[in-house]
């Protein structure tokens, strides 16, 4: 269990509670239990110090004095400081991934395989910034960083898509990711051409057809 502080501001003022970190993020992302997540009985303007929050000021910036319904409005919208050491937990968990995936899907332009350690050490020489987001969906952005230091290439494949109008809102997020051109037809369709690494092509594949019913047309484009 790691502790760490939860904080909102509001008209000036910081309302503060101490949480457990790991409860308090999935309560945030709509699986964890508040009950769980709070570790304090009071709100505070400043948890280190101890300094309570009144009663009219929880009334006036909250529309309620119980501690729950607080806690809930601070941990949803505020917030949830992430300790050093998690962080980095987090950034060499990504990192791995990463490095895991490329020593699958990635080789020289020669097709030789590159070793994990080599990869490993040519993303700390490039200054990749791993995000924390699915790695589908930053690949193409790492392989530029990481091309400037390391000749490397990932088999992709090529295809053109036609997404019906009611869809294109709920997938154009995924598709930008991959996305070399568009074209918005005048019913409102989208004719696009994406370039998917081959490793991740079903993953992509479930992404857009699921939300969507099946109903995109998709054809690969031979290279």
């Amino acid at each position: 269990m790691t502790d760490t502080t939860a904080r909102v501001k509001r008209d000036g003022k910081h309302f503060e509670i101490l949480v457990d970190l790991e409860e308090a993020l999935k309560f945030r992302e709509g699986k964890g239990d508040i009950s769980q997540a709070v570790l304090t009985g009071s709100i505070f303007h400043n948890l280190k110090s101890g300094e309570n929050v009144s009663k009219e000021d929880l009334e006036k910036n909250f529309g309620t004095t119980e501690l729950m319904e607080v806690a809930k409005v601070i941990i949803k919208n505020g917030e949830i400081v992430k300790p050093t050491d998690y962080v980095n937990k987090e950034q060499d968990k990504k990192y791995k991934q990463v490095v895991d995936f490329l020593s699958r899907n990635a080789a020289s332009p020669t097709g030789t395989p590159y070793t994990p350690d080599r990869i490993e050490k040519a993303l700390h020489e490039a200054n990749v910034n791993v995000k924390n987001k699915p790695i589908e969906g930053q690949i193409n952005e790492i392989m530029d960083q990481l091309s400037k230091i390391l000749p490397i290439k990932i088999e992709k494949k090529k295809l053109k898509l036609r997404v019906p109008a009611q869809y294109t809102g709920v997938v154009y997020g995924t598709l930008k990711e991959f996305m070399k051109s568009e074209s918005w037809q005048s019913n409102g369709d989208l004719e696009c051409t994406v370039e998917v690494p081959s490793g991740i092509i079903m993953d992509f594949y479930d992404k857009i057809n699921n939300p969507t019913k099946g109903s995109i047309l998709s054809e690969e484009i031979k290279q």
